[in-house]
């Protein structure tokens, strides 16, 4: 009997093919793999040709869906090769880590005093760990097999270490795995597993009484597994992966490449280019390639590594601009590659409906993002909305709405943000805890949402039921807002909750969904806003007036959303506030311009006003609030009515300078929420009240008459004259 330990490095070609060569020469009768033992009965699934990696082996706690952990794997990856080779001799595939249930049952951490590939990277003479790696192992293309040469390396780094915590416990199973594979009766052994394990797995094994002393007691949980598909991305370094890597697009390329690495590469990068459409040629790619080889040579590398391909990719194809080298890191040395898994692959419940309702609505995860655009008008783009909107619920954003989305609401038209991350398998896993399916599953989220103290909360959650089509949840929200909004005596959170709920009956109409009830809860909230709206805007200081404005200015939008009969009822308590002394400068400048944007007040009324507020004998701060909460939302008004324009203009003209001083904050304010055009006009218009010569007007006699004749038969016709 013998046992073979494969010491590798997790994602790593050069250990990949050195796997995939050691197999075909000792053709063992078994292989272990580093990896959960819940996975020897979904192992042969990786056999399947719909199985195309990258992909990941899910481990979840049945009874706690947010215990979970992933085992990614690639192409290049060394226990991918060892499990496909064993799948394809017919010989036993085992996988001999901690079990799940283990982990997730209790806490151990990782005790590992020093990092390997940085000790033997320094006695190597290298300053960069991955370099030195990259140089050893990634990069070899042939050769004696490296095994035993690590197994030297680790066996001296460990010397007089002891393992303790979790990565004893680990070592203790390995350990039990490979005894039980020994008593089974194999005679050819191959374990693949981190290179620092080997010393610890070597023979003659400690006493099984020893790992059992290890093992006992550890708390267990009823633990499930699955594959999920994975990608380039989430095996990087940066997504957070313990054990990632910096570039995953490159190690693709070094493992699948047959010959001309580096040529095939840098080939590669300026497709990548000339996908922005920047002018990158053949010339460019043979120079590029020369520079590469000429600095690995230099260096004195058996290969141009990542690092001689990027300064070549920087200095030829990029003309040394990193913006460029920043898009060929994004898109090439990392990569976006999304893995497959087998139809019959085991799912959680809510995963498999929503499976088969992407391949019914011929929805396809990928993880590029793209921008569709869906016409609610149509029964598949419809569902499409509700499907998306119910992940969402559920915590799953599969899509997010696109920007021009938000100034589309309540039409037929949205626009999502699509990208799928493979992280989102745990968050349907975790939606399993209330139901089976997408639909189920929302629906409970928002049940439970009913149940919420606050008005606003029940509020959003009516809007985002009404979005994602949850027939069952709409009647007890419905209820329970109504049920708040007569016990809250608060106007400010009813007016909070107000938009909110116009938006959903809008959102009813485009969606086909009897919203007769809505909107009569919109009209009993709007009646209690206006009873209550006096004291609420009564003695507020500033920064208090401020936060009401909002308000106001949230519930205007929304009652033009409702019935023409509530809208009325808002305006007319407007009005009636708009001029009382007691309400705030700021309310009242913005309650004055919102009757002369729906008629209520004539201009020459608003110009006594603003006089009568710009006047010398009121204090400076509280004409400066009237001006703001006139003007907020654009200034278009002072450059079309020059009198309001002068009277603002003299009234700045007048502040004292030590005044002016105090409310220029305020004033950059307000001035600068307008748009620029509106800006340069309202100054060219200021600049001509002050100096009227400014103003130039062409004399008749530069008018070319018959110049302008030719354009009138044009201008009649715009402007519909006969």
């Amino acid at each position: 009997m013998t046992v073979h330990l494969l010491g590798i490095r997790h994602h790593g070609p050069g250990s990949a093919r050195a796997v995939a060569a050691a197999l075909a020469e000792l053709q063992p009768d078994v292989v272990l793999i580093e990896g959960p033992p819940e996975a020897d009965k979904i192992v042969e699934l990786a056999a399947s040709a719909e199985m195309e990696p990258p992909v990941a082996l899910l481990a979840y706690a049945v009874d706690d869906s947010t215990r979970a952990a992933f085992w990614p794997f690639a192409v290049f990856s060394p226990e991918w090769q060892a499990i496909r080779y064993g799948l394809a001799a017919g010989m036993p595939v085992r996988f001999c880590d901690l079990p799940a249930a283990q982990q997730f049952g209790s806490s151990g951490g990782r005790s590992v005093s020093m990092d390997p590939l940085k000790t033997l990277a320094e006695a190597g003479g290298y300053d960069d760990p991955e370099r030195w790696w990259d140089d050893v192992i990634e990069s070899r293309r042939g050769g004696a097999e490296p095994f035993t040469v690590i197994a030297d390396a680790m066996r001296e780094l460990r010397h007089g270490e002891e393992t303790t915590g979790r990565e004893a416990q680990r070592e203790a199973y390995m350990r039990t795995v490979l005894r039980k594979a020994i008593r089974d009766g194999f005679e050819r052994i191959a374990v693949v597993c981190g290179a620092w394990h080997v010393p610890a797995l070597e023979l003659p094994l400690p006493p099984a009484t020893h790992d059992a002393r290890i093992l006992k007691g550890l708390p267990k949980r009823k633990v499930a597994c699955t594959w999920v598909p994975w990608t380039h991305g989430r095996l990087a370094a940066a997504s957070g992966y313990g054990a990632g890597i910096t570039s995953p697009g490159w190690y693709h390329h070094l493992f699948t490449a047959p010959n001309q690495i580096t040529t095939r590469w840098l080939s590669k990068v300026a497709q990548v280019l000339r996908n922005e459409d920047l002018p990158v040629s053949s010339a460019h790619v043979i120079e590029a390639v020369r520079l590469a080889d000429t600095l690995a040579a230099l260096r004195e590398r058996p290969l141009a590594g990542l690092s001689e391909v990027t300064e070549a990719t920087r200095a030829v194809l990029c003309g040394g601009n990193d913006v460029l080298l920043d898009l060929v890191t994004r898109e090439a040395v990392v990569g976006e590659l999304l893995g497959s898994v087998p139809s019959e692959t085991p799912q959680a419940p809510v995963a498999a409906d929503l499976a088969a309702q992407a391949r019914r609505l011929r929805m396809k995860r990928d993880a590029a993002e793209r921008v569709i655009e869906l016409d609610l008008r149509k029964s598949n783009d419809l569902e499409k909305s509700r499907l998306l909107h119910r992940l969402r619920i559920l915590g799953v954003h599969w899509g997010v709405p696109a920007a021009d989305e938000r100034r589309a609401q309540g039409t037929f038209r949205e626009m999502w943000r699509l990208a799928w991350d493979p992280g989102l398998e745990v968050e349907l896993v975790a939606a399993g805890a209330h139901g089976t399916t997408v639909l189920g599953a929302a629906t409970s989220v928002m049940l439970k949402s009913a149940d919420s103290p606050t008005l606003a909360d029940v509020t959003a959650a009516l809007e985002k039921s009404l979005l994602a089509d949850l027939a069952e949840a709409l009647p007890p929200l419905l209820q329970g807002i109504d049920t708040r909004a007569a016990a809250d005596a608060d106007v400010g959170h009813l007016m909070a909750a107000l938009p909110a709920l116009a938006r959903a009956s809008r959102y009813g109409d485009v969606r086909g969904t009897d919203t007769a009830g809505l909107a009569a809860v919109a009209g009993r909230m709007v009646s209690r806003v206006c009873a209550g709206l006096a004291r609420t805007v009564h003695g507020l200081d500033p920064d208090a007036a401020a936060a009401v404005q909002e308000l106001i200015d949230g519930v205007q939008n929304a009652t033009v959303l409702l019935a023409e009969d509530v809208r009325s009822e808002w305006l007319n308590t407007l009005q009636g506030l708009s001029d009382r002394t007691s309400v705030p400068p700021l309310i009242r400048g913005r309650l004055t311009r919102l009757m002369l944007d729906t008629s209520r007040l004539p201009d020459h009324e608003v110009a006594l006003r603003l006089g009568r507020s710009l006047s010398p004998g009121t204090p400076t701060a509280d004409a400066a609030g009237y001006v703001e909460g006139f003007l907020a939302g654009g200034g278009l008004l002072l450059v079309h009515d020059e009198r309001l324009l002068a009277m603002v203009d003299g009234w700045l003209a007048a502040i004292p300078d030590d005044a002016f001083v105090e409310v220029l904050p305020l004033l950059r304010r307000t001035f600068g929420t307008f748009a620029a055009p509106e800006r340069r006009s309202i100054g060219a218009r200021a600049r001509v009240l002050s100096d009227p010569a400014s103003l130039v007007v062409a004399d008749d006699d530069e008018l070319d008459a018959e110049l302008a004749a030719t354009a009138l038969p044009v201008v009649a016709q715009l402007l519909g004259v006969s």
